[in-house]
C-alpha cells in the first residue's frame, strides 16, 4: 500500500508553464521586440536624404535619435500584440516559438514593458526633438494598436494602416529637422510602400490558396480577399509610384543643374527597372518581407545600389 500511495504521488501532473530564466527574460523581450525588422526604421533618413540636409553633424544626431525612438515605439507595439495574442498564438504551429506564447516572457512583463515604450518613446521625442515628431510618433503607436486590436481584421483598412505606418517613417526624419516635405515624395513613398504590402499580401494569398484552412489560420483577412483583388492594387500602387517619381524627378526640369550629368533625371531609369523586378516577384508569388527579397535578389539589390548612387550624385551636384 505504501508504495502504491508513492507511485500515485510520484505520477506527472499536467505540463506547468516554465517559469523564464534571469538571463531568458532579456533574451525573450529582445526577440519580441523583433531586431530583424528594425531595418524598416531605416526609412527615416528618406527625407533629409532626398533634401540633402544628411551631411552635417546636428542632423545626423537628430535622424540617429529619431532612428532610436520610432525603434522603441514599434518594440512597443510588437510586446503588447504578443501578449495580447498568446493564447492564439500558443495554438499557433509557428508563432507558439514566440517568447511570449513559449512562456518565456511573461505576458504581464511583456504588457508593462510595451505600455512603457508606448509613453517613453512620444515623450523623449517631444524633448529631444520636435513637438511634430512627437505628435507622429504618439499617432503611429495609437494607430498600430488600433490595427492589433481590431482594424486588422477590417478590409482596405488594414492594408491602409501598414502603408501608412511606413510613410510615417519616412516622414519623421523631415519633421525632426523641419525640412519641408514634396509633394511628390510622399505620394512616392505612400504608393511605393502600398506596392510592397500588397504585393507581400499578394504572395501569401497565392501560396495559401490552396489550404483554405491554413490561409485563415496564417492572416485570416486573407480568406476576404481575392487575389485578382490584390494584384490589382500592387498594380495600381505600382503604376502611381512609378508616375510620381518621375513627375518628383522632372520637378527641377531635364537639365543637369551644375553637375556632370542630370543624375536626378536619370535615376529615374533606375527606379523604373527596380519596380519591374520586384513586380516579377509579386507575380510569381514569392515577395515575401521587403527587405528579404531584395537581400535575395541580387539583381534587384545592384539596381538599387545603382539608384541610390545615382539620386545621391543628384543631391551632391556632382
Amino acid at each position: 500500500m505504501p508504495e502504491r500511495i508513492s507511485t500515485v504521488l510520484e505520477r506527472p501532473g499536467p505540463p506547468q508553464p516554465s517559469r523564464p530564466a534571469a538571463t531568458g527574460l532579456p533574451l525573450g523581450l529582445l526577440k519580441t521586440a523583433r531586431p530583424r525588422q528594425w531595418v524598416k526604421n531605416v526609412l527615416v533618413v528618406a527625407a533629409p536624404a532626398a533634401a540633402g540636409e544628411l551631411f552635417s553633424r546636428h542632423a545626423l544626431i537628430q535622424v540617429a535619435i529619431v532612428f532610436a525612438l520610432f525603434t522603441a515605439a514599434a518594440s512597443a507595439v510588437y510586446l503588447i500584440n504578443d501578449a495580447r495574442d498568446a493564447d492564439a498564438d500558443r495554438a499557433h504551429p509557428t508563432k507558439c516559438r514566440r517568447p511570449v506564447a513559449a512562456g518565456q516572457v511573461p505576458v504581464p512583463v511583456a504588457y508593462a514593458v510595451g505600455g512603457l515604450l508606448a509613453v517613453l518613446a512620444p515623450t523623449a521625442a517631444a524633448v529631444l526633438c520636435t513637438p511634430l515628431t512627437a505628435a507622429l510618433l504618439a499617432a503611429y503607436v495609437g494607430m498600430q494598436l488600433a490595427y492589433c486590436i481590431s482594424l486588422k481584421h477590417v478590409l482596405v483598412v488594414d492594408l491602409t494602416i501598414v502603408t501608412t505606418g511606413f510613410l510615417m517613417r519616412a516622414m519623421i526624419g523631415g519633421l525632426a529637422l523641419d525640412i519641408p516635405l514634396s509633394r511628390w515624395f510622399l505620394i512616392t513613398t505612400g504608393f511605393g510602400a502600398l506596392f510592397m504590402v500588397s504585393a507581400k499580401r499578394y504572395s501569401e494569398a497565392v501560396q495559401m490558396s490552396a489550404d483554405s484552412e491554413k490561409l485563415g489560420a496564417t492572416r485570416a483577412l486573407l480568406t476576404e480577399y481575392t487575389t485578382g483583388y490584390l494584384r490589382f492594387v500592387w498594380q495600381l500602387a505600382a503604376g502611381v509610384a512609378v508616375l510620381a517619381y518621375c513627375l518628383w524627378a522632372m520637378e527641377e526640369g531635364g537639365t543637369a543643374n551644375g553637375s556632370l550629368l542630370p543624375w536626378r533625371q536619370l535615376s529615374m531609369a533606375a527606379f523604373i527597372l527596380a519596380i519591374l523586378r520586384y513586380a516579377v516577384f509579386a507575380d510569381r508569388g514569392t515577395a515575401g518581407e521587403p527587405e528579404d527579397v531584395v537581400l535575395r535578389d541580387r539583381a534587384l539589390a545592384v539596381i538599387g545600389l545603382v539608384w541610390l548612387a545615382m539620386y545621391g550624385l543628384a543631391v551632391t551636384d556632382w
